[in-house]
């Protein structure tokens, strides 16, 4: 065996991988051609020998039992030798074995394998737990990892080669005869190939780089030209491209920027519509968020009392879309919106979740903010959206929340050309009543803000309908009392409605909210208390919790402090028990609730209209408690800070929007507003120093009074500020008890307040036309437009 090696030593301190010729390559196959055999011995050693493996085929051929599956095409035969009868025994006994050996190893590897898959499925389970992960983050997760693997993959095992000098090159392989041809990549560098027969087990090839392909060419036909080779033994020179990852390295940083982008935007407020129609989609920022109600509103109109001309107002349009000929029959149209405004908390909004409760056309709902966004042109885009999604479903009723957020006035505080709210706003107005307008949208809209909202929204054939939905009355807030009374659990010796009529009584002024929150400030109070059923001093505690605030049992005054307090709200006591037109007693503290260190709870009427005597009683009350800390303790403290407060602003409401003071005459100017900026008077200088000069004598006129009637009442003064301080809380009982009857007439109870009223109850009948609004009436037709 011929053995041909040709090596180059190390030189210029680098070591030059040794291709060599080797002729040995039969051994080697021998060599592979040997080693099966050898693992076949193995496996049969392993397996029982070479006997267990090739009797069942031997033992078959040698047997008169045909084979299994065969037995039809066999003669039956009884005849069979003693050798035969033995080596059939012999053999089912060994398959027997076999078998059972096989079921044992079999179900090792079952039990294995279904301990495997518990560990699989345990370990799993807490991955899942500790890291929670949708479909789409997995997704996103594999593509990534498969990405990185398979740069990875290309850049770790692509073919690897050894760098060279020219020299080298020359001296060491080419005038050897060791190069096979060469490769000319990107015309930057040459690949050196290796002859048939050359070991390469270090290297795939070596390269070395040129300058250009011309001075390459030169240099090797000179190379070898000086080594003596004739044109049919030159070298092959090959050309061609290859990307060596330059291009991947340039492109990568830009593909992290658009992934990173294109990632935040699905997980951000970019995600236009994500979880609806956009699924995320960065260009979807134009699809609206409006959302289509299901049938999953379990508020009803029933759940909706005090405000029951605004419920009829709506049942006209749930009832018009009910049953439409009922009024196409008259030549009447359906009006084309309306817009809900009042205080916050007297139940817009859940009037309109009770519209879409009860009505059997699609309800569209939206939030006003929604169309505002950083972009431009997203705003209009989402209006435009919108109300294409409520054509396709006409006849409907599209919901805007908060409609003041796009609907303000035009024109103002847009300094350098229109705000995107303006596009928006001109969006919807042409959208409601334009040339693309359509007769099947019922827009609502709520809003507690309507004096901001432009005209050209507010004009009929936008918004025909202007609903106040102000606080509630007497009745109003009973027949409200009655609603979230339904599902409490109350003592069974409570009358629910006789319930209903004492608490509206002692909250006046109270929003369909603040009831909400004393029946469940109630319930939490007796569940406080472990108690089985909600009785009135619940209600009582609610009701006092809602006005007051929460009672402070923590802050302990000093008793000077606490003297002081008792004597304030004792003059406020006495001052209101003694003047006509001031507010029926109704509770006097002084435990600290909230920010104050003491109140007192009255019970106004309902009352609308204010002569000028009422409104001076009124303020003489409020200015009791200063007078008798100044009578009783000849300094004043800062606790009055809030009844001068109020004062001051009664006594200028009186002189400049009353129309109230014989010296600043029959005039009404605007006040400016808490909050607002004010950059102008609408009156001279001269006349804002009559105003000034008109509102000091007022309340100097009041204090007057107040300090002559303290003065006189000062034993009583000081009977019920001892009594405070002993009993901290006193009622109406103490205070008659304490001062005698009041001496001027007063309502306190429902039916007395209600007196002259008619119906102790809320009206809630409704026209001929609206009593069967709620039959399905589902086969009339409605006009498309």
């Amino acid at each position: 065996m011929g053995l041909l090696s040709v090596s180059v030593g190390p030189f210029r301190n680098r070591t030059v991988r040794t291709w060599s010729r080797d002729l040995s390559t039969i051994s080697a196959t021998f060599r592979s051609c040997v080693a099966p055999k050898s693992r076949t011995a193995l496996i049969q050693r392993r397996c029982g020998g070479p006997r267990q493996h090739s009797f069942p085929l031997t033992r078959l051929l040698s047997s008169n039992k045909p084979p299994k599956g065969f037995e039809k095409f066999f003669p039956k035969s009884e005849e069979g030798t003693g050798v035969n009868k033995s080596l059939e025994d012999e053999n089912a006994k060994e398959q027997e074995s076999l078998g059972r050996e096989e079921r044992n190893t079999s179900d090792d590897g079952e039990d294995r394998g279904r301990g495997g898959k518990k560990e699989e499925s345990h370990w799993w389970t807490r991955f899942q737990e500790d890291f929670p992960l949708d479909k789409n983050a997995v997704w996103n997760l594999g593509v990534g990892a498969a990405g990185m693997a398979s740069a990875v993959l290309y850049f770790n095992f692509r073919e690897k080669g050894v760098q060279i000098s020219w020299k080298d090159f020359v001296h060491h392989y080419l005038s050897r005869g060791l190069v096979s041809h060469l490769e000319v990549v990107n015309k930057q560098y040459v690949k050196v190939f290796p002859a048939h027969g050359v070991n390469t087990s270090e290297a795939n090839y070596l390269w070395f780089n040129i300058g250009s392909v011309d001075s390459f060419e030169h240099n090797l036909d000179i190379a070898q030209q000086e080594i003596g080779w004739d044109s049919t033994h030159k070298i092959p020179v090959l050309y061609s491209s290859e990307s060596d990852g330059t291009l991947i390295y340039t492109v990568l940083p830009t593909l992290l920027l658009v992934g990173f982008l294109i990632f935040a935007s699905r997980q951000g407020p970019m995600a236009g519509g994500r979880g609806s129609r956009g699924n995320g989609n960065p260009f979807s920022m134009s699809k609206s968020k409006a959302k289509i109600v299901k049938d999953n509103i379990s508020v009803r109109f029933r759940d909706v009392a005090g405000c029951e001309e605004a419920k009829v107002e709506i049942l006209e349009f749930v009832n018009f879309l009910k049953s439409p000929l009922q009024y196409h029959s008259l030549g009447a149209k359906i009006p084309k919106g309306a817009v809900l405004s009042g205080p916050p908390g007297t139940g817009k909004t859940l009037l309109a979740k009770a519209t879409a409760g009860e009505a059997n056309v699609p309800f569209i709902t939206v939030n006003g903010s929604e169309f505002q966004e950083m972009f431009v042109g997203v705003g209009p885009a989402r209006i435009r959206d919108m109300f294409a999604t409520a054509r396709k479903v006409a006849p409907c009723i599209l919901f805007i929340d908060e409609i003041d957020a796009i609907g303000r006035k035009r024109g103002k505080g847009n300094v350098g050309g229109q705000s995107e709210q303006e596009n928006t706003l001109n969006q919807l107005l042409v959208e409601m009543d334009g040339f693309s307008s359509s007769t099947n949208i019922i827009v609502l809209a709520g809003t507690n803000r309507a004096d901001i909202l432009d005209p050209a929204l507010m004009r009929p054939g936008r918004f025909d309908r202007h609903i106040y939905m102000g606080p509630p009355d007497l009745k109003g807030r009973a027949s409200i009392f009655k609603v979230h009374l339904r599902p409490l659990k109350l003592d069974s010796s409570i009358d629910a409605e006789g319930l209903a009529r004492k608490l509206a009584t002692l909250t006046p002024g109270f929003t369909g909210a603040d009831i909400a929150s004393v029946c469940n400030e109630a319930a939490l109070i007796a569940a406080r208390h472990l108690n089985h059923h909600i009785n009135t001093k619940h209600f009582e505690q609610a009701v006092e919790r809602v006005i007051g605030g929460l009672e402070k049992k923590t802050q302990v005054l000093q008793l000077p402090e606490k003297t002081t307090v008792a004597y304030h709200e004792a003059g406020h006591a006495v001052t209101g028990w003694f003047l006509e037109h001031a507010d029926p007693l109704l509770k006097v503290s002084i435990v600290p609730r909230g920010k104050g260190l003491g109140y007192a709870q009255y019970l106004p009427k309902e009352q609308y209209l204010f002569t000028q005597d009422q409104l001076f009683d009124r303020m003489c009350m409020m200015l009791g408690g200063r007078v008798a800390e100044q009578v009783f303790f000849r300094r004043i403290t800062t606790g009055a800070h809030d009844d001068l407060r109020k004062v001051t602003q009664s006594a200028y409401a009186q002189v400049v929007q009353f129309g109230m003071n014989e010296a600043v005459g029959q005039v009404s100017f605007d006040l400016p507003q808490q909050g607002s900026m004010v950059t102008g008077k609408p009156y001279s200088e001269s006349t804002a120093q009559l105003i000034d000069q008109e509102v000091r004598l007022l309340i100097d006129s009041a204090f007057k009074r107040t300090l002559q009637l303290i003065i006189d009442k000062k034993e009583m003064v000081e009977k019920v500020a001892k009594r405070l301080l002993e009993k901290e809380i006193l009622d109406r009982a103490d205070m008659v008890e304490l001062l005698g009857p009041r001496p001027f007439q007063e309502k306190s109870s429902y039916e007395e307040l209600t007196e002259g009223l008619g119906q102790f109850e809320e009206d809630t009948s409704l026209p001929e036309g609206l009593k069967n609004w709620n039959e399905n009436k589902g086969d009339e037709k409605h006009p498309r437009s």
